[in-house]
Parts: C-alpha cells; sequence; structure tokens
C-alpha cells in the first residue's frame, strides 16, 4: 500500500480511522488546508487543457459567440466557471473578448444600444463567475466574480473543466458475498472493505459498471450464473459515479437557458476500466493516491452516466464528443499551415505554425486529446460540436 509522503508536502494527519473514499477524499481536497483550497493551486501540480495553451480560450470563445447569437444577445449573458482553480480559463476569456470598452465590464441588466444601434458589445454584457472553495485570488480582475456555489437562474455558458473528475466518489470491491464499500486509512492510503453497498449505489453499479459474466455462462440464469458473477466480481474494485451524477444534474439545473459544458477525462459503459482510474498527482509527477491532502486525489468520469442525469435535468438531447472532434469542430484542429503562407507573411507563419502545435497538444489521444467533451443544452437549440 502507497506510503504516507515526505519532505515539504507532508501533512499533520493525526487520526488514524478508516473512511469511506469519499468522505476521505472531500476531506482531503476540500477540506481545511485541503489540497484545492490551500498553496498555489493545481496549475503548479498538474497540466491541464485550460493551462496548455490559448487554443481551448479561442475556441470556448467561439463556442460563446455562437451561443450568445443563438439566446439572442441576452443583456447579460453567464460564464460560469465550476472549479475554477485560481481563475486561469476566466482570465483567458476575458482577455479575447472583443472589443475594449471604456469602462469595466460590469454589465447592467436590461442594457441595450440607441435604437437601431443594435446590441451591446459582447465584452460590454458578459458576466464572468468562477465557482471556487479557494479564497479569491489577490491578482483576480475585478471583472470576475468569485464564489463558492453555482449560482442560480444562469443565461450563458455553464463550464466544468476537469471538475468533475475531482467531485468525490465512494470505491467499491467485489467479495463473495456481494460488493462492499471501500473504506481508506487518510494517513497511509491503506485500504479495507466496509459494509456492503446502500440500494441507490447498489443500482448505480449494477446499471453503469456492471461485471461481464464469463461466456460458459453469459446467456445462463438462475443460482449457477448469479455464482459465477459473484466469482468474477470478487477482488475486483469499482468506481460508484452516483455523486457525480447528482453534482452534474445540481449544476445543470442552475441553467435557465444555455449550455453546460463538461470537460474531463472519462469512459462509458462498454469500456469501464478493470480496477478503476483512482490515482494522484503532485508537482507535476503521478504519486499513490494518499489522502491526506497532500496530492491531487483524482479518478474518471463515468461520462455516459453523467450525460443521463443532466439530460433528465435539461430535458433536451445532449452531444458527447471527443474532444479532438470537438475542437476540430471549433476550428483548431492542429494542421500545419501551408508552406505558401512562410513567403507572403513569416512571421504569420510562425504565430499560425505555434497554434497548430498547441491545438495538436490538445488534440492527441493518448494526451490532452483524451478527454470527453458532453455539452447540455437548456432551452436552447445549439449544436456547437457537430463536425464541420
Amino acid at each position: 500500500m502507497p506510503a504516507r509522503p515526505d519532505g515539504p508536502y507532508r501533512r499533520r494527519v493525526t487520526s488514524t480511522e478508516r473512511l469511506p473514499w469519499r468522505v476521505a477524499m472531500d476531506r482531503a481536497l476540500y477540506g481545511p488546508g485541503g489540497f484545492f483550497v490551500s498553496g498555489a493551486g493545481p496549475a503548479a501540480h498538474f497540466r491541464t487543457s485550460v493551462h496548455a495553451s490559448p487554443v481551448l480560450a479561442t475556441a470556448l470563445l467561439r463556442l460563446l459567440t455562437s451561443l450568445d447569437r443563438a439566446l439572442g444577445q441576452p443583456p447579460v449573458l453567464d460564464v460560469v466557471d465550476v472549479g475554477a482553480g485560481r481563475g486561469e480559463l476566466l482570465r483567458a476569456l476575458l482577455a479575447g473578448l472583443p472589443g475594449e470598452p471604456a469602462t469595466p465590464r460590469a454589465p447592467v441588466a436590461g442594457l441595450r444600444g440607441e435604437q437601431g444601434a443594435g446590441p451591446v458589445p459582447l465584452a460590454d454584457r458578459v458576466r464572468l463567475t468562477a465557482v471556487e472553495k479557494a479564497p479569491r485570488p489577490a491578482d483576480l480582475p475585478a471583472e470576475v466574480h468569485w464564489t463558492e456555489e453555482v449560482p442560480p437562474g444562469i443565461t450563458g455558458l455553464l463550464l466544468a473543466t476537469e471538475w468533475l473528475d475531482n467531485v468525490p466518489l465512494d470505491l467499491a470491491v467485489g467479495t463473495e458475498d456481494g460488493y462492499r464499500y471501500l473504506h481508506v486509512d487518510p494517513t497511509t492510503g491503506a485500504e479495507h472493505p466496509g459494509p456492503p453497498l446502500t440500494p441507490p449505489d447498489l443500482a448505480w453499479l449494477t446499471r453503469w459498471w456492471p461485471v461481464p459474466l464469463t461466456k460458459e455462462f453469459a446467456s445462463g440464469s438462475g443460482p449457477e450464473s448469479d455464482a459465477n458473477s459473484l466469482i468474477n466480481a470478487a477482488g475486483r474494485r469499482v468506481e460508484i459515479g452516483r455523486g457525480r451524477d447528482e453534482a452534474w444534474a445540481a449544476a445543470v439545473g442552475r441553467v435557465e437557458r444555455g449550455v453546460a459544458l463538461a470537460v474531463d477525462y472519462g469512459h462509458l459503459r462498454d469500456g469501464r476500466p478493470v480496477g478503476g482510474t483512482l490515482t494522484g498527482y503532485r508537482s507535476g509527477r503521478q504519486v499513490p493516491p494518499v489522502p491526506d491532502g497532500s496530492c491531487d486525489v483524482t479518478a474518471h468520469v463515468a461520462m455516459d452516466s453523467v450525460a443521463s442525469a443532466g439530460e433528465r435535468i435539461a430535458g433536451c438531447a445532449y452531444t458527447l464528443v471527443s474532444q479532438r472532434d470537438a475542437l476540430r469542430a471549433l476550428g483548431a484542429d492542429g494542421g500545419r499551415p501551408p508552406l505558401s503562407l512562410a513567403s507572403r507573411d513569416p512571421a504569420g507563419y510562425l504565430r499560425a505554425l505555434a497554434t497548430a502545435s498547441a491545438a495538436a497538444e490538445l488534440t492527441d489521444p493518448a494526451g490532452l486529446g483524451g478527454h470527453w467533451w458532453l455539452c447540455q443544452p437548456v432551452d436552447v437549440a445549439f449544436e456547437p460540436l457537430v463536425a464541420r
């Protein structure tokens, strides 16, 4: 089992109690002195699509512009970033908004231009809100609001980039008498079987993370088939994503009109990873997932389950595509610029080449391109991620 880390990231943890993984993750990530609420923030420990390059922000600005038109250019257009870190994405979006208004970008409800002059520019109507449990950064632009809870009545875009993978979840292990919760010692990471699953978690597991039967009993029924299922499940670790479904459904429920967009590492029902994906990150390195607050503790997202939960709330069909396909649909394909541009505009060619390189990193399926994009419209006809 993983040992407690030494060095500058070691925290004083005196309790030796065994906790459900969901409780241990919540304390380690968001409790007093937790990984996400103290220190320099996630950017100091791992690289995300937000930190990799401005390409993601540029693509999201294109999406936001299209959504603004689909919503009829409302007086206030919300952009709410859930799990905002230290506000890196909203800073990039703010810097990329078209136009330079003479006054701070503080939207006024009902504000419109003079009759016949058209709507107020997007930069003057956008309301940026960061949702994060950490304290507000001292250097965050005044135009960005800061709150711990997703605000209600959103008209616009709700973003969740690599948020759901850090929503705490329970782990379970198969035993000869069925699945039991895994409990963990937060000081060492040592795991021990706990009580049987509650009916809601067992129902989630049965639907969204089933353990396949072996070939000889795959079509059988009765005691022999049931026993074989238990044998296959024995020792199998699984990650129960019901809490993430609820978190996403609650966030979608805060959108009055617009789109909720989740971008995250994940998997689908027919390809759940054997043994799960729970791991840790610290200072740019993958480390054992010891929930003592010294490292990020993360697990990939059951994207189809989350999508189904959001669809039930929104009442509208969702789109689920790879980051590669999403960015290509938004104009960032990672392709090299034509060599002819180098002779006509050398500086422009170098800029285009740098952008293509950054886009290639974000679309690499072996890296950040392995993300899924879940786009959930709410009371608006909008399909921005359909390949062009």
